[in-house]
């Protein structure tokens, strides 16, 4: 089903107090805006925020920053957040490609990526956020020993994503082909699309990678 848009939907963002419209304005600084020093968990791709508004109330003791470029999608996602708020939860709309702009190096305990587009024309490769390019970023933000949780639908995605990592300073953890029937299911929180794709009765592919910084090259 095609989105539909909001109108006006951008102006419409800073009225939620979870929202950030500038978060290179909060680089080396997020206690700022949390008011603690706790970890920051981010996850790329946080779609209406099923997830991220679920794990943010299972954890109050973790900070998390959602990154999702979608206009309508953010607003969406903020409409969603409890009336007696989630402090320890910032939204922004930005590419992924700028992480760095409000991100210090090592910043960040963990990464999710659920059911990120998985751009499947060969020429698009590079715009999969587990493609070489994302993951030398990843290494970066991430601290020493910081692990990254995808989930996907997308066999061939997921092959590829394997690859990628198995060519990189990442260590693969844990690997399913069918998250459903794996202990990884015990306290996993669904995406809209999983749950979705879960009762068409697709297999769920699930991966957990650790950063090993002494495999970076140089």
């Amino acid at each position: 089903m095609r989105l539909r848009s909001i109108p006006n939907a951008k102006e419409l963002l800073p009225s939620f107090s979870n929202y950030v419209p500038e978060p290179g304005l909060f680089k080396e600084r997020w206690s700022s805006f949390f008011g603690n020093f706790n970890e920051i968990q981010l996850e790329i791709g946080a779609g209406k925020g099923e997830f991220i508004i679920t794990l943010a109330q299972k954890n109050p003791g973790i900070n998390y920053i959602a990154v999702e470029r979608c206009h309508t999608i953010v607003l969406k996602l903020l409409r969603k957040i409890p009336e007696e708020g989630l402090r320890n939860l910032a939204v922004t709309s930005i590419d992924a490609d700028f992480l760095e702009e409000f991100l210090r190096e090592g910043e960040v305990g963990k990464l999710y990526l659920n059911f990120s587009d998985p751009w499947p024309k060969g020429r698009h490769a590079k715009r999969r956020l587990t493609s070489p390019k994302y993951l030398r970023l990843y290494e970066k933000i991430l601290k020493d020993g910081a692990t990254i949780e995808l989930k996907t639908d997308n066999r061939k995605f997921f092959d590829y994503s394997l690859e990628q990592f198995e060519d990189s300073a990442f260590e693969l953890v844990t690997i399913t082909n069918d998250l459903y029937n794996s202990d990884l299911l015990e306290g996993n929180i669904p995406t809209e699309y999983e749950t979705r794709f879960h009762n068409l009765g697709t297999p769920i592919n699930k991966l957990i990678a650790r950063l090993d910084k002494k495999k970076i090259q140089a």
